[in-house]
C-alpha cells in the first residue's frame, strides 16, 4: 500500500540543548574529567599546575566530543534511523560521528600545544605527532559508544512499544469487529421486519432475504482481512442501507457515490462503513417528519471518504454503545497509514472522513 505507516523520526538532543538536562550533562562531564584526569596522571598528583592543565584539556575534550557525538546522533536519527537500515546506520555512524570527533580532536591538540608550547602551525603540519591522539581516541570511542548505543535502544524501545501498542489496538478492533458482526440488535431487528415482510409482502420478503445474506456472506469473507476493495464495501454498504430502509422506512436517506468514480485499487479496512452507518442510526433521532440525512462522499482525487450524517441526538441506553467503536477504527487506521481519520462535529451534522489506500500490486 502507497499509504503505510512511517516511523517517526527519534530525536537525541545535543546534551546543552536538551531542556533541563544542561546541568546534569555538566557535572557528569566535570566528573569523568576529574576520574580521568586522577587515573591517566598519576605523575601529576604533586603537581597542581600540571594536573589542573590535564583536567582543563580533558574536560574540553570530553566536552567537545560528547557534543560532536550529540549532534551527530540528533542528525542521523533524522536522516538514516537505525530501524530503516542498520548496515546504512552503521556507516554513516563510523562516517560521520567517528570523523567528526577526530576534526575535534586535531583542533584541541592544536589549540593547546600553541597556547602551552608556543607551536607554530607550520610545525603542527610539518610535524605531527600522531602518538597524542591515541588517548583523546579512546575518549572519542567511550563517548561514541555511549552516544550511539543510547540511540539505538531507545529507537529498539520505541519500536518494540509502538508495535505492542499496535498489536494491542488491532486485536481491540478485532474483537469490536466481531462484536459487531453478531450484534444480536442487527439479527433482532432483521428478523422481526422480515416477520412483518413474509405476512404483507411476501416478494420483498425474498429480496430482504437475500439481501441479508448478502450481508452475512459479506461480514464472512472480510473476516480477518486488514483491507478490502471500496467497492466491495459499498455493494455492502447497500446491501445493509436496503435492511435499514425497511426498518426506518422514509424517515432514512441516504446517498452513495457511483461505483463507476471508484479506483479497483481503492481499498478500506473492512466494515469500516458499517460502523459508520450504524453510530448515525444509533445516536440520532429519524422520523419520517425529520428524516435521517446520510450521505457517503468521495472526493474527486478519490483519496478521502466521506461519511456526513445529520445531527439530531438522541439518548442511548446504558450497554447499547460501549463507545469503542470510533476509537477503533482509528487505531485499525493508524495500523496501515499516517494519515489520520478526522472526525468533526458540528452543531448540525456530524462528519468522519476516512483515508482511501491505494493497493499497490508486485
Amino acid at each position: 500500500m502507497s499509504a503505510s505507516a512511517l516511523p517517526l523520526p527519534e530525536t537525541t538532543l545535543p546534551p546543552l540543548l536538551a531542556p533541563r538536562t544542561w546541568l546534569r550533562v555538566l557535572m557528569m562531564l566535570l566528573l569523568l574529567s576529574v576520574v580521568i584526569t586522577a587515573f591517566s596522571c598519576t605523575q601529576c598528583w604533586g603537581d597542581w599546575e600540571r594536573l589542573l592543565i590535564t583536567f582543563i584539556i580533558t574536560f574540553a575534550y570530553s566536552t567537545g566530543l560528547w557534543l560532536t557525538n550529540g549532534f551527530a546522533v540528533d542528525w542521523l536519527n533524522r536522516y538514516a534511523s537505525w530501524k530503516e537500515s542498520l548496515t546504512r546506520r552503521l556507516v554513516l555512524t563510523l562516517l560521520v560521528s567517528l570523523g567528526g570527533s577526530l576534526l575535534v580532536i586535531v583542533a584541541i591538540n592544536a589549540a593547546w600545544r600553541i597556547i602551552l608550547m608556543d607551536a607554530t602551525l607550520a610545525s603542527l603540519v610539518s610535524k605531527p605527532e600522531w602518538s597524542g591522539y591515541a588517548f583523546p581516541l579512546l575518549i572519542t570511542v567511550i563517548c561514541s559508544l555511549i552516544m550511539h548505543s543510547r540511540s539505538f535502544l531507545l529507537s529498539w524501545r520505541e519500536a518494540l512499544v509502538r508495535n505492542e501498542r499496535l498489536q494491542k489496538e488491532m486485536a481491540q478492533a478485532e474483537a469490536e469487529t466481531l462484536r459487531q458482526q453478531l450484534d444480536p440488535h442487527f439479527l433482532f431487528n432483521s428478523l422481526n421486519a422480515l416477520t412483518s415482510l413474509v405476512e404483507e409482502q411476501p416478494q420483498l420478503a425474498v429480496r430482504f432475504i437475500r439481501q441479508l445474506s448478502q450481508v452475512y456472506r459479506y461480514v464472512l469473507a472480510a473476516r480477518g482481512r486488514e483491507v478490502v476493495s471500496l467497492r466491495d464495501e459499498l455493494e455492502f454498504a447497500k446491501s445493509f442501507l436496503f435492511l435499514q430502509r425497511i426498518r426506518y422506512g422514509e424517515a432514512l436517506q441516504v446517498t452513495l457515490p457511483p461505483l463507476s468514480s471508484i479506483s479497483p485499487q481503492a481499498v478500506v479496512p473492512p466494515l469500516s462503513l458499517q460502523l459508520l452507518l450504524e453510530n448515525a442510526l444509533k445516536h440520532n433521532v429519524a422520523t419520517s417528519s425529520q428524516p435521517l440525512q446520510v450521505a457517503i462522499e468521495l472526493d474527486e482525487a478519490g483519496r478521502h471518504l466521506r461519511v456526513r450524517n445529520s445531527l439530531r441526538p438522541r439518548r442511548v441506553a446504558p450497554g447499547e454503545c460501549a463507545g469503542i467503536g470510533l476509537p477503533n477504527l482509528t487505531g485499525r487506521y493508524r495500523h496501515l497509514t499516517t494519515e489520520p481519520v478526522q472526525i468533526v462535529r458540528s452543531d448540525t451534522e456530524f462528519v468522519v472522513t476516512l483515508p482511501v489506500l491505494e493497493l499497490t500490486t508486485a
